[in-house]
């Protein structure tokens, strides 16, 4: 039963499932962490594999960049596949001087400058917020692995580059990092019933101007990884 966007049968993709942008961090996932992988689907070189971490059949799937592409993503990842628990991890940029390179940010809500919200006609502004179920089985894992890490607001934008710098705005209401597909992700799980959550990991501070490579973002954020697998 193939989608649009997914090569996959019923059956072939786990009920949690992570979700990073970049189908590259997917099989470098795939390879280094999940026993048996296998590639359930190659579209778009958006790749998707699953496999077994310390015996759960887990998932991981590229969904690109920005919140319609994820929203695609997991939209048909829940509603024709049957994922239950959707994870991003994903870079973010720090939005305060008190996250630095590599810290992980546990997305506790997702502010966004999108529209995506006004498909369901709400009669107000509508607050995404992740699963405390994954929440907090996040935050208890990373205080395990004694890891740096923040829990709290995020902004999820449309705008990489922007005209107007709106960083200072969002870091006066305590929004700790940016990045583009977290409301998107949690709108779909909220409206699906199911459950999501968004753990980041910091690769340049829009505060202090550090940064890192590609390759780095890549493959060198692995706590998040390891915090995001422990949920399966």
């Amino acid at each position: 039963m193939s989608t649009p966007h997914i090569a996959a049968n019923k059956g072939d993709i786990a009920e949690t499932i992570l979700l990073p942008g970049d189908p590259l961090r997917a099989k470098f996932i795939a390879e280094n962490f999940l026993e048996n992988p296998v590639q359930y689907t190659s579209i778009r070189n958006i790749l998707g594999f699953t496999g077994t971490y310390k015996g759960k059949k887990v998932s991981v799937q590229g969904t690109g960049m920005g919140m319609p592409s994820c929203a695609i993503y997991s939209y048909e990842l829940i509603h024709f596949y049957g994922c239950k628990n959707l994870i991003r991890i994903g870079t973010a940029g720090a939005l305060l001087d008190k996250l630095h390179i590599g810290d992980l940010v546990i997305g506790m809500g997702a502010c966004t400058d999108s529209n995506y919200a006004s498909q369901y006609e709400l009669p107000g502004t509508y607050a995404p917020i992740a699963s405390y179920e994954l929440l907090s089985k996040a935050v208890r894992k990373a205080d395990e692995m004694k890891i740096n890490y923040h829990v709290g607001n995020i902004v999820s934008s449309d705008m990489f580059y922007s005209v107007n710098n709106s960083s200072a705005k969002w870091a006066k209401m305590g929004v700790l990092a940016v990045e583009m597909e977290a409301a998107a992700l949690y709108m779909n799980a909220a409206y699906a019933g199911v459950n999501a959550l968004c753990i980041l990991t910091i690769s340049d501070s829009l505060v202090t101007g550090e940064a890192t490579t590609a390759e780095q973002r890549e493959k060198t954020f692995t706590n998040m990884m390891e915090v995001a697998l422990s949920l399966a």
